[in-house]
């Protein structure tokens, strides 16, 4: 490299370098400030992960940011710093339905930040199992697809655990498909979970016709079977090829691109912070004409936007439902406590699963 190209590159190197120096100085000085935190919230008993505060500070740096810095790389790299300043505060604990690799895992990843104690589970109970009775200081669960619709098994361990709701996240769900040595040609079946399959039926029919399917408890457990065999493609999520070694043969195989699933992060207590604006509630009717749509007047009365209502059946109870509801208010605040009163003399039982911030149904930040 000549002099004139190399004596303001090295120049540009050394501010790089002095700004670094700056960058780790702030960062250490936040992490400090984090530590008294931390230790004023122990002795106050206050939670660590406060999902409206970490979302009130990923908005005013993304509104004042004057780049040429891109928002989403600021929200990636502060996402990154707050999961530090938890993991300062007091370790926490986080499962979620693994193993590692699964689409659970790569949400809690996203929202929760590599510095938190992520805890895979076998399936759904051992998470409400370990936030309820085993210490989880957090757990992350899917609640409902755009293209499949709501696991019902949710609503029935809400029922039967006292865990509360403390935060959500949106995911987009995007498939691909991978194998060890990276030629279609050699692909002799394909490996994953039931729903990334079918979600993905249309594309392997018309690009792997006649290859046989076959599925497995997750896709973190398909690429590992497709880690040590040549022949065998998964369709899972890109990250999967990094993780166990694999090539990827297409992407965006998902037969409908616009395909969400809406996770909730679940504590042992419900959210402590001032500004809530969503309610998810669980509630039980009595066996009379006219029941559920005196609840439904009672909250329109109220000015309150119903987003989501659904019926499972009642484990051991013949015909009889439970319903799941999403509420865009804060239900616990004074303004609704008597209308809140009226439901619960309207409904047969009625819980209410949390109280918290809203996520962006498109992945966004609020």
């Amino acid at each position: 490299m000549s002099d004139t190209t190399g004596k303001p590159l090295e120049s540009m190197r050394a501010r790089i370098d002095r700004l670094d120096k700056e960058l780790v100085d702030l960062l250490n000085a936040r992490a400090q400030v984090s530590l008294e935190v931390g230790r004023h919230k122990a002795e106050n008993n206050a939670p660590i992960y406060m999902p409206f505060r970490e979302r009130e500070v990923m908005n005013k740096i993304a509104h004042g940011n004057p780049g040429p810095l891109p928002e989403k790389h600021l929200r990636a790299i502060y996402k990154e710093i707050m999961s530090s300043s938890r993991r300062l505060q007091r370790p926490e604990r986080t499962v979620y339905l693994g193993p590692e690799g699964t689409f659970s895992y790569f949400a809690a990843l996203a929202h929760m930040g590599h510095s938190q104690y992520l805890t895979p589970k076998a399936n759904f109970e051992e998470i409400f199992r370990a936030v309820a009775d085993e210490g989880a200081e957090l757990g992350v669960i899917p609640l409902e697809n755009s293209l499949e619709g709501t696991v019902g098994q949710v609503a029935d361990l809400f029922m039967k655990y006292p865990v509360y709701i403390q935060g959500e996240i949106y995911n987009r769900i995007s498939h691909c498909l991978m194998s060890k040595s990276g030629d279609m040609a050699s692909v002799k079946s394909v490996l994953s979970h039931p729903q990334p399959l079918e979600q993905c039926r249309e594309w392997l029919d018309a690009n792997l016709p006649g290859i046989p399917r076959r599925t497995t408890d997750s896709t973190a457990a398909a690429a590992e079977t497709a880690s040590d065999d040549d022949t065998v493609a998964i369709v899972g999520n890109e990250r999967l090829a990094e993780m166990y070694g694999l090539n990827l043969l297409g992407q965006r195989i998902e037969d409908h691109p616009d395909n969400w699933t809406r996770f909730l992060v679940i504590a042992p207590s419900p959210c402590r912070e001032d500004e809530r604006d969503k309610t998810s509630l669980l509630f039980t009717i009595p066996d009379s004409p006219g029941a559920l749509a005196r609840i439904l007047n009672t909250l329109a009365g109220s000015g309150i936007n119903m987003t989501k209502l659904e019926s499972r059946p009642v484990r051991g109870e013949k015909w009889k439902y439970v319903f799941f509801t999403d509420l865009e208010c804060d239900l616990t605040k004074a303004e609704y406590e008597s209308m809140l009163n009226t439901l619960r003399e309207q409904c047969h039982t009625l819980r209410v699963l949390g109280t918290y911030p809203s996520a962006r149904t498109d992945g966004g930040e609020q």
